[in-house]
């Protein structure tokens, strides 16, 4: 019995012991498990050698990216659905051991370096988020691929499902208007929309609430777009958009919102950032703060520890990507010089969201592939799924904040909510 065949026993092994839920398809064609539902396929031996060598989370995802193994007969969606089938450490260790060690050699022996991948991870995984550098990792990868699954606007963040029956179309569209409602937004005011992709939240501000906006956006690419598409409107001189970091700006605004690029900035440069904030903002000026939260773990250190798929994020997907907790934020605005008025989770908002893009990159994913290659194609895949599946699982929140710049006297929002929902 060779290298090969000692590999497919270990893993038949495994996968009749575990008893997983689910059918795997090996590379010889053999099927283990189910004669119905989604099928994980392993479609290379050396799976059993790279997971020995590095038993990590990013292993797993080479395995995905290189399609060493694939799923069969559904999506990924699919194997979450699949009922639980008790817990995982008591069924390893009914793992017969000895049989396992008896084979390991001849696999391991029979590689003598790991095979190649492609390698989609920053160059610098724990840059700051907000450099130019980690941005268009993330951001100018093509906005041809990104155009395959968000909605027509390009809107790049949470949406908002008055009915989670909605379409991404429809559920973008009330998100940004449920911002600007959010804001209170008046004709002639300044708005500064930090981060501001593709332009979708000046371009609505402008044409609905007759607002004067301005953006900053760290991404070439985006920023392209988004001048494209507000000189399409005939907005230019109603819209101006730099390609600069936010620390850089100067002036005041009458209304400021930052939807989905906090999370970019990591930890140390949250005092920095809240007190650019209260500089531009006038004073009794209004700011939305829109952006995904770590539950918090009541000590501060587990709260900040970075797990396998928090590391593995940042390496492949947000270089210097950070959570805070919504406790942290708001302790922050108070301690900056804001008054907290309004927080609404969205929490539900973004698992379906984020299970609306994978499912609409899946439906086109030859085009995927096509424009980024099938490494980054599979890649995006798995992270827009993860997200959808981390969200439903409350593993992490994504919150808006409305806060004012803290002045005496009234704070001149309305004394209910009631214009939100008109």
């Amino acid at each position: 019995m060779d290298a090969t065949d000692k590999a497919a026993r270990i893993v038949r092994t495994v996968v009749e012991t575990l008893k997983p839920g689910f059918a795997v398809k090996l590379w010889t064609g053999e099927r283990i498990g189910p004669a119905t539902g989604p099928v994980l396929t392993v479609n290379d031996p050396d799976i059993v050698w790279q997971m020995v060598r590095r038993p990590n989370f990013s292993t797993l995802i080479e395995m995905w990216i290189s399609k060493a193994v694939d799923v069969e007969d559904g999506s990924l969606f699919d194997f979450y659905a699949l009922p639980s089938q008790g817990k995982l450490r008591s069924k390893l260790k009914a793992l017969p051991k000895l049989a396992i060690l008896r084979d390991l050699p001849a696999v391991l022996f029979s590689r003598k370096q790991m095979t190649a991948r492609t390698d989609l991870s920053g160059r610098n995984p724990f840059v700051s988020g907000s450099s130019q550098e980690a941005i268009q990792h993330h951001y100018d990868i093509s906005n041809a691929f990104y155009q395959l699954f968000l909605d027509e606007r390009m809107v790049y963040s949470c949406g908002y499902f008055k009915d989670f029956a909605n379409s991404i179309d429809q559920a973008q569209i009330d998100k940004l208007d449920h911002i600007c409602r959010k804001l209170r937004l008046k004709p002639g005011e300044r708005l500064l929309d930090i981060g501001c992709g593709w332009g979708a939240m000046l371009i609505h501000a402008v044409k609905n609430y007759g607002v004067v906006g301005h953006g900053v956006s760290l991404s070439e690419a985006q920023t392209n777009l988004a001048r494209e598409r507000i000189r399409a409107e005939g907005l230019e001189d109603k819209i101006t958009i730099e390609i600069k970091s936010y620390a850089e700006l100067s002036g005041s605004f009458d209304k400021i919102s930052s939807i989905g690029m906090f999370e970019h900035l990591g930890l140390a440069n949250h005092a920095a950032y809240f007190s650019t904030i209260h500089r531009l903002l006038k004073p009794g000026g209004v700011y939305l703060h829109h952006a995904i939260t770590r539950r918090s773990k009541g000590d501060i250190k587990k709260t900040l520890r970075k797990g396998p798929e928090y590391k593995a994020l940042i390496k492949y997907i947000f270089p210097g990507g950070e959570l805070d907790t919504i406790g942290m934020t708001l302790g922050n605005f108070e301690a900056h010089g804001f008054l907290v008025y309004d927080v609404e989770n969205l929490r539900e908002h973004y698992a379906c969201t984020c299970r609306l893009w994978a499912e609409r990159l899946h439906a086109r994913f030859d085009e995927a592939i096509a424009e980024v290659g099938e490494a980054k194609a599979r890649l995006w895949l798995l992270y827009l799924t993860g997200c959808s599946i981390t969200f439903e699982r409350a593993s992490a929140q994504i919150f808006q904040t409305v806060v004012t710049r803290r002045a005496r006297g009234p704070s001149g929002l309305p004394p209910t909510r009631a214009d939100l929902y008109r």
